[in-house]
């Protein structure tokens, strides 16, 4: 698996948030979050994207810092990720997998590969 795998299986180093970070790039933290605040019909400002991963010490985006329930999840277990959790393909997983299918696969080959 390669990048930076994220509790839920999204790949945060190909995550516009964390990208305009690893780049201190304004013009992109803008177009970010004018696309997610219209995506996600959610107030999101420029100054929301800062992320180093979902994994890594640092900055996080404030939707995976204070919201999502896997990463909650995941680290109330101990774990890295979902795909390595005993409850694997839960029902908070299953919603998300819904929005986002490729985490599935990602998830699926982390799990193929212990």
């Amino acid at each position: 698996m390669e990048g930076m795998i994220a509790c839920c299986g999204l790949n945060c180093s190909k995550c516009d948030a964390y990208l305009a970070t690893q780049t201190d790039d304004n013009a992109k933290r803008q177009s970010v979050a004018k696309k997610w605040a219209e995506q996600y019909k959610a107030d999101i400002q420029p100054e929301h994207i800062n992320c180093d991963g979902c994994l890594a010490d640092g900055k996080k985006f404030f939707f995976c810092l204070n919201i999502c329930e896997l990463r909650k999840c995941c680290q109330e277990k101990n774990n890295d990720n979902c795909a390595v959790c005993d409850e694997y393909m839960c029902d908070k997983l299953e919603k998300f997998v819904e929005m986002a299918p490729q985490v599935k696969e990602a998830l699926e080959q982390i799990r193929n590969s212990a």
